[in-house]
């Protein structure tokens, strides 16, 4: 019997100080941090801010991808994520997908359809195991 093949993402985050992080995922770096009114010093998007930038781009991108699956042309398309913040967590995200031309008159079901295929808005509705463990830095 075959293995299954599961793929994996990894990103880290190194922190020093204050409420800054310097993040790195494959070949990429960025800085993560808050706005001052939070202690930081915005240097970066803050957590929360990335987890709307994940989730419209991916969206976004997923809306590409079924429309030249059906061999539509698009045109360009902005997805905004606008959250509700409620004590530490977002108690709702809306997605708003705006054309810069006419929508093609089959939005609905490649919204649908795009919903099905986007990684990060499938992750948050089936809202995934978070397991956290401590390195042993002497093992």
């Amino acid at each position: 019997m075959p293995t299954e093949r599961r793929l994996s993402a990894t990103a880290e985050a190194r922190w020093e100080e204050g409420y800054r992080a310097d993040v790195a995922v494959r070949q990429f770096r960025f800085v993560v941090d808050e706005p001052p009114r939070s202690g930081g010093q915005d240097a970066g998007a803050m957590p929360t801010e990335y987890l709307l930038v994940a989730l419209s781009s991916c969206f976004a991108m997923a809306l590409a991808h079924v429309a030249r699956k059906r061999e539509l042309a698009l045109g360009p398309l902005t997805v905004k994520a606008v959250a509700t913040y409620d004590g530490p967590s977002f108690s709702a995200i809306d997605l708003e997908v705006a054309f810069d031309e006419r929508a093609p008159s089959v939005i609905d079901e490649l919204v649908e359809r795009a919903r099905r295929v986007c990684y990060v808005s499938n992750t948050l509705t089936r809202s995934p195991e978070l397991r956290v463990t401590v390195a042993d830095p002497w093992s």
